[in-house]
């Protein structure tokens, strides 16, 4: 229920000019059902609670107003630094909002009125229920990997995966400093290769929180932009694996099925314009989730994973970072390549982490509140150096150790 300022008397004729405001806003936004609840709500209050309520409902809607000022002056400083990029021209401290939001510091609901308002919200919320909104999750990819391209993905164990994913990404010039502690943080150390943010990786409990699939945690609209990029890379790579003259039949009729596949979503994806937003929506399609699924599958997974931290790398090298950290490898990967760049130097590095996130995603990223660009990859070290000695990092670094000195793919 949207916030309003109140600056009337609080007692008429038995019902407040306060309650009346309320259930005609609340009448008029808000099913029938809901009117009634609000004037029920308001009519139960004592005369001193609904003072006490006037008062708090003020400060609120001013705080709000202060949140929104903020909010608006972070967007508008954003679009001056998207300008700036596209032209080349540098960033100056002036270009950023260099405080944190603001906190509420007004008057707080007594504990039983506060009390009495959540039980009115509650019942809001139960009258009026808003549809839930559920996320694709990883038999969903697998569906449409199956119903749109007649792929199922190869299953691996995790250190059949590791291994060839630890040779992927040394073959692509990435280290295992790097690697591993992306997947340490990403997945707490522990992660499976099918793991899928916000669900377990070993008990599988909990609800989906995004589409990130795998030990780098790539988004589905990452999968798809990876292989618009590297697609024909994939397809070569794939095509030297089919004609490994040691494979038995079963291994070759198998390769010689994911290659068909592999170019009929490359064919896909070449048709779509090379941009984030399009991207972004034919991922949440049936031939985009088929592509996604492609995470999980023992040949394409690592390849697809290990391309986007190298893709990651090569964006640093453009911008002059020819050497990367596994945190700042990882600040690329969390906040987006250029945004990830933009808090490691200059200006940036000293800005508030606002200034970088859109506002939900700020506030449902507990790790970024109230830090700096220079804070931020500092924490991000941090959870990487305690999630290294973790039994799924642990294992990671032992195969690399094990593909030590594999040849450089060239791209």
């Amino acid at each position: 229920m949207a916030y309003l300022r109140m600056t009337l008397p609080f007692r008429t004729q038995g019902l407040s000019v306060l309650a009346m405001a309320l259930a005609l806003v609340c009448l008029m936004a808000q099913p029938r059902a809901e009117a009634m609840s609000t004037i029920d709500f308001l009519t139960s209050l004592s005369e001193n609670e609904m003072a006490s309520f006037q008062v708090w409902k003020t400060a609120r809607q001013n705080f709000e107003d202060q949140l929104d000022a903020y909010w608006d002056a972070v967007e508008r400083k954003r679009a001056v630094r998207r300008q700036k990029r596209a032209k080349g021209v540098p960033f100056s401290a002036s270009d950023y909002v260099m405080s944190f939001p603001p906190k509420y510091k007004g008057p707080f609901l007594s504990g039983e009125l506060a009390a009495k308002y959540d039980r009115f919200l509650t019942a809001q919320r139960d009258a009026n229920p808003s549809p839930p909104k559920e996320l694709a999750t990883l038999p969903d990819y697998l569906a449409a990997a199956k119903r749109v391209y007649n792929f199922v993905p190869e299953r691996v164990s995790e250190k059949e995966f590791k291994l060839r994913y630890a040779a992927e990404a040394a073959a692509l010039g990435l280290s295992k400093e790097q690697v591993v502690r992306v997947y340490a943080l990403e997945t707490g150390g522990v992660g499976t290769y099918d793991t899928q943010a916000g669900i377990h990786p070993i008990k599988k409990t909990g609800r989906a929180i995004s589409s990130a699939l795998g030990y780098g945690q790539l988004l589905d609209a990452n999968s798809v932009n990876e292989l618009a990029r590297s697609g024909a890379t994939f397809i070569r790579l794939l095509t030297q694996k089919y004609q490994d003259p040691r494979n038995p039949p079963a291994r070759k009729a198998l390769l010689k099925h994911k290659l068909a596949v592999l170019k009929k979503m490359y064919a896909n994806v070449k048709h779509q314009p090379f941009e984030w937003d399009v991207q972004q929506a034919y991922a949440k399609t049936p031939p985009g989730m088929g592509i996604h699924a492609l995470n999980i599958d023992g040949d394409l997974g690592p390849m697809l994973q290990a391309m986007k931290l190298r893709t990651l790398q090569d964006l640093a090298a453009k911008a002059g970072r020819t050497s990367l950290s596994g945190a700042e490898l990882e600040l690329m990967n969390l906040a987006g390549p250029m945004t990830g760049l933009e808090m490691m130097a200059g200006p940036g590095s000293d800005a508030p982490t606002p200034n970088f996130f859109a506002r939900r995603a700020y506030y449902v990223n507990k790790m970024v509140i109230g830090l700096t660009g220079t804070q931020l990859q500092a924490e991000l070290d941090r959870r990487m150096a305690q999630a290294i000695t973790n039994p799924g990092s642990q294992e990671f670094a032992d195969a690399f150790d094990s593909v030590s000195g594999f040849r450089r793919v060239d791209r």
